[in-house]
């Protein structure tokens, strides 16, 4: 930069050094901030025990979103959340101290209110686990879309559909299936309370969906096999 100019001004000389300094100086760079809001693409991966989820290795779905699971299921995963409100099933959570390596919910109960590491409802919410869980990750959460596993309702021919048949507090293979009636109102309950949210129930090869569901305006059903190229799984 030149020193002088012919006929400048003192205080233009100095104007114009100003200015130049200013000019040096680097352009500052925003605070970016980062806030806990979900996004629109913000899901969640609720996991019943049909065998329609069989082959599907959940714990690749784990960068995706969180995961709810039910009862039995922290045997062979982990889930984010898990929710058990059979009796039985709890004694046997507290029994492997499973509340104290995941998050685990359960109802009220005489029998075990005195056990530690539990999350309790209240008030009791009164349903099955399943629905229950759907209930939570629909209710007490925003995620945009829920992803819904494993809810077959329907048994295989007349008998229990669930992958953990046949061993402890679970009906034996060869048992009638429990109608599914309370399970699917509890879960219609749920999806038509939130109709911002988008569901997406995940069929299995018997491509069952009970039609009182097919009356629910979001909801959708893609296959197993369309899930899995979906995540990459």
């Amino acid at each position: 930069m030149k020193k002088y100019i012919p006929g400048e001004t003192k205080e233009q000389r100095k104007a114009r050094k100003n200015l130049a300094k200013q000019k040096k100086q680097p352009t500052p760079v925003p605070t970016k901030v980062v806030t806990n809001t979900p996004t629109k693409t913000s899901i969640a991966f609720v996991i019943g025990n049909g065998i329609s989820r069989n082959g599907i290795n959940l714990a690749m779905l784990r960068p995706f979103g969180k995961i709810y699971g039910c009862n039995a299921l922290y045997r062979d995963f982990k889930p984010d959340y898990l929710i058990a409100v059979d009796t039985k099933m709890v004694l046997e959570l507290n029994n492997h101290g499973v509340q104290h390596e995941m998050e685990t919910w359960t109802n009220p109960n005489r029998a075990y209110d005195h056990f530690t590491g539990f999350n309790f409802y209240q008030p009791s919410k009164g349903w099955s686990s399943g629905p229950t869980a759907l209930w939570h990750a629909s209710d007490l959460t925003s995620y945009d879309t829920i992803y819904i596993l494993g809810f077959d309702y329907e048994g295989i021919g007349q008998q229990v559909n669930n992958i953990y048949s046949g061993t402890q507090n679970y009906k034996a293979s060869d048992e009638k299936a429990t109608y599914y009636g309370n399970w699917l109102k509890q879960t219609i309950v749920t999806i038509q309370n939130n109709p911002e949210k988008r569901y997406i129930r995940v069929l299995g090869e018997n491509l069952f969906t009970p039609p009182e569901l097919n009356k629910v305006a979001n909801i959708e059903h893609i296959h197993v096999n369309d899930f899995k190229k979906s995540f990459n799984l």
